[in-house]
């Protein structure tokens, strides 16, 4: 997920006597005891939009209490939103835990899939932020300064990005910020006063105060209204995904996997079921799991599965989220499945259907170098064809396929020579008729290695706090046709066997945060962060939080230089406090 949104819950605990201090006095301020308003809210004044009605009597009879319904059936601020399924949970915990809304569990599951469905977004407009659900630590990019200020500060961008609102609720939605963090207005929303001796502003520069700059990109990025929104829900179907489903995907500090998972729709309807297996060529591990889903808006995929074996490593497999968009024709699912204290550990998956005849998912290799002979490589499909002799297989020009070893319906085993003039560049693998597009790639050599993710947020932790842990990875890259590195056209080779060790980030005099922070195994990338608590062997006896650079090292058969390439490692304090209340969700 986005470091900002996790580092967000350090100034959020601050925030709870305030809150408690505010609601007693906004409760004889605000709405008055003889006042309506004390009771039920009022729809915003002359909206500059119409909204969508709310059909749905049990939300209406839930929610009518405080969102008063107009003569059209629109409710007020829940008819002029939409956004994710994770934005309407948090709406439902955020009515419970501060409007003690009762809500019978059952209850609180029919009005969020009612919401998502009818007051959601569209797959162009998830898309963009779908990093945000999938729990993926990325660095985000910030149209402006003024933006950073009013919204980045405290949480993800992708989190306002994730609704659509009209442009009265947008303002609401501000005046919500400066009601329960009052600070906000002065430190955040607002431009510092210009003190007397300061320069003029640049001619031509926006004066505007950031809440405003922020509010106008947003009510253009956020609109209520859109064509794909009408379009999508107009012709939204039911999920039909019973039967056979192939899966593919990698695992940061695992490789990839190949495997299957049965979907069964559950009878109620209330979902599906999933029994899935996995297969891990780099140690031919397998590990198998079952699970539930629900798709919300036609499209959203959101399951939880248990592995039925827990490993022992803490980046094994466990107990699993899954977020997943389906495509417009159902036929093929991808995303991420996750998990961790923090969701820090997780994999990239795409899923398909089965077919009635072969599909090729992959090799179990990244990259072939140029030059290289009697190479074993390993083709995961499905209903593989039998008998297969060298002249059925492809995997492009300067690559021949010299002898097949095995062949199962699932698995082919061949042995490959790659020409020393063979051209750099993704490969196809085919299989007669079968292909698997773009399965791997041919390079000369490495050109440089970048560290993934580049800058890693983990959590120091112990009892009762949970660790928060990082995987990383050295990934390798070969220069593209115009021989620059970090361009469009370099070629990605996957990840390599580096080896890792922890560099001071010099911020202070005498830093000593190496010393501190937690243990980077110098073979798989794994990041443990140090125990929680004040550290008597520490300067002043403070926590054993730091900021390290993570260096991976690699050097490549025939080269005579090793490559290195860093990320910028941040441990922070565990999150000691949880706000979004997950017994609610249960």
């Amino acid at each position: 997920m986005a470091r900002r949104d996790r580092l967000s819950s350090l100034h959020r605990s601050t925030t709870a006597l305030l809150l408690v201090v505010w609601l007693a006095f906004s409760a004889r301020s605000l709405f008055p005891q003889d006042s309506p308003a004390a009771a039920t809210s009022k729809p915003a004044e002359s909206p500059s939009e119409n909204g969508f009605p709310v059909n749905n009597a049990l939300v209406v009879s839930k929610c009518g209490g405080c969102h008063a319904t107009d003569a059209k059936g629109n409710m007020s601020r829940i008819s002029w939103i939409r956004t994710t399924p994770e934005g309407w949970e948090e709406a439902i915990k955020r009515m419970v835990r501060l409007h003690s809304v009762a809500l019978d569990p059952s209850d609180a599951r029919k009005i969020l899939h009612y919401l998502s469905d009818e007051h959601g977004l569209a797959p162009e407009e998830a898309k963009p932020v779908e990093y945000f659900p999938e729990n993926r630590m990325i660095d985000e990019r910030v149209p402006s300064e003024a933006i950073t200020r009013s919204c980045v500060a405290c949480h993800a961008l992708a989190k306002p990005l994730s609704w659509r609102r009209s442009p009265e609720d947008w303002k609401l939605l501000i005046n919500t910020h400066i009601a329960f963090f009052p600070w906000v207005d002065s430190l955040n929303f607002q431009r510092p006063p210009q003190r007397p001796g300061d320069p003029p502003p640049p001619s031509g520069s926006d004066t505007r105060a950031p809440v405003e700059q922020a509010l106008a990109y947003l009510n253009q990025a956020g609109s209520l209204h859109s064509a794909e929104w009408a379009d999508w829900h107009a012709r939204m179907r039911s999920p039909k995904l019973d039967g056979r489903w192939l899966v593919s995907g990698t695992q940061p500090g695992k490789g990839k996997f190949f495997g299957a998972v049965e979907i069964a729709a559950i009878p109620t309807g209330d979902g599906f079921t999933t029994k899935t297996k996995l297969t891990f060529p780099a140690d031919n591990s397998t590990v198998t799991a079952s699970g539930k889903a629900i798709v919300y808006t036609g499209y959203a995929w959101r399951g939880r599965s248990t592995t039925d074996k827990a490993g022992a490593a803490p980046n094994d497999l466990s107990t699993t989220r899954e977020v997943m968009m389906l495509s417009k024709d159902q036929s093929r699912l991808e995303g991420r499945w996750f998990w961790g204290a923090y969701q820090e550990f997780g994999m990239d998956v795409e899923m398909r259907r089965a077919l009635d005849g072969s599909t090729i998912l992959g090799i179990d290799k990244f990259a072939l170098k140029t030059g290289s002979f009697a190479s074993e490589v390993q083709i995961y499909g499905d209903r593989l064809p039998a008998n297969l002799s060298p002249s059925d297989i492809d995997l492009g020009v300067g690559t021949s396929v010299k002898k097949v070893v095995s062949s199962t319906p699932t698995l082919v085993k061949i042995i490959v020579d790659v020409a020393t003039n063979a051209m750099p560049g993704k490969r196809d693998v085919a299989i007669r008729a079968a292909v698997a597009p773009g399965a791997f790639a041919v390079y000369d050599h490495i050109d440089y290695l970048k560290v993934s993710p580049q800058t890693p947020l983990s959590h120091l932790g112990g009892d009762p706090h949970a660790k928060g842990y990082c995987q990383l990875e050295a990934i390798a890259y070969a220069n593209g046709p115009d021989s620059k590195p970090n361009t469009a056209d370099d070629i990605e080779l996957g990840p390599v066997n580096a080896k890792w060790k922890l560099e001071e980030f010099v911020a202070t005099m005498g830093d000593d945060d190496i010393d501190f922070v937690g243990t980077l195994d110098a073979n798989s990338g794994l990041f443990a962060p140090a125990l929680d608590g004040p550290n008597p062997k520490r300067k002043f006896g403070r926590n054993n939080y730091g900021d390290v650079w993570a260096v991976a090292t690699f050097k490549s058969a025939g080269s005579d230089q090793p490559l290195t390439a860093r990320s910028y490692l941040v441990v922070a304090i565990p999150q000691y406090m949880r706000w979004d209340q997950p017994e609610v969700a249960q």
